[in-house]
């Protein structure tokens, strides 16, 4: 399982819907929100 980084719930990687990749490493998320939030700052999420 990985962890939403933004929300920090537990998402199954290979049902995952939402996932995006960021400096090479792949991140899942729960719902778009996340996934959007995401990707307009990573760095605030990651670090």
């Amino acid at each position: 399982m990985a962890i939403d980084p933004v929300c920090k719930m537990e998402v199954d990687e290979k049902t995952a819907r939402f996932k995006t990749e960021y400096e090479g490493k792949t991140y899942y998320f729960c719902a778009p929100g996340c996934k959007k939030a995401f990707e307009e700052k990573p760095e605030e999420y990651i670090g």
